[in-house]
């Protein structure tokens, strides 16, 4: 299991940044933290993995918080998630070593992505060091774990649609019908066979077929990691 700590300095934002966490396999929450110094005094403690961070904290802010982690020689991974949007603060966080930046708000398909990769990056970094690495090939391959995959957008569809309905079947323990997707999102039934549809064919949702009495196959959807 890959332990998170979730820092932000609304309780609300943080518990369901938490929950999210706790959606997808692998990772699981660790701490939660509502200040620079409670974070610091977490991964300090050690057994942190992976921490998600806030840039907006009363104390200090998410990147002070993180070069005094490298300061103290804490290699802690860190990924930002925060309302703070500008160059100069992702190009320092970069520099800082941040592996991922996520702009609030956000949907749980969006973070997902990035947790999905970031579990990609460990496996893929024990594999390659269990070996060392022997050439640009195995470096390529560390670089490349990653990478996330958007959902492509063409005429007729828009992203946030097509976040919503990601997030559903994130979340959906076994694969979705049309039906009861747009009954989980709002959306019509031909509005989310639609979108369903372009998703299958870009290679985000796997399709396949249930049987029942009448005869005719009900068309079932579940997501596909990136």
């Amino acid at each position: 299991m890959i332990d998170v700590l979730v820092v932000d300095d609304d309780y609300r934002v943080a518990e369901i940044n938490a929950k999210y966490v706790g959606k997808v396999p692998g990772f699981r929450v660790a701490a939660r933290a509502h200040s620079a110094a409670q974070a610091l005094a977490a991964v300090e403690r050690g057994a942190i993995d992976l921490v998600l961070l806030d840039h907006y904290l009363p104390d200090r802010t998410g990147l002070e918080l993180v070069h005094r982690m490298r300061e103290q020689g804490q290699g802690t991974d860190v990924i930002m998630i925060t309302a703070a949007g500008d160059v100069a603060t992702v190009q320092q966080a970069m520099r800082l070593g941040a592996l991922h930046y996520l702009v609030k708000p956000f949907t749980f398909a969006a973070l997902r992505a990035r947790l999905d990769s970031y579990a990609a990056l460990r496996r893929t970094v024990d594999r390659v060091g269990g070996r060392g690495v022997t050439g640009q090939e195995q470096v390529d391959r560390i670089f490349g774990a990653l990478r996330t995959a958007p959902v492509p957008s063409v005429p007729g569809h828009t992203a946030p649609t097509a976040d919503l309905i990601c997030d559903v079947l994130y979340g959906a323990d076994h694969p979705l019908s049309a039906h009861e997707v747009a009954a989980r999102t709002g959306l019509s039934r031909s509005t989310a066979q639609r979108y369903l549809r372009h998703l299958e064919q870009a290679g985000r949702l796997r399709l396949s077929l249930k049987y029942g009495d009448t005869g005719r196959p009900e068309h079932r959807y579940a997501w596909v990691a990136p």
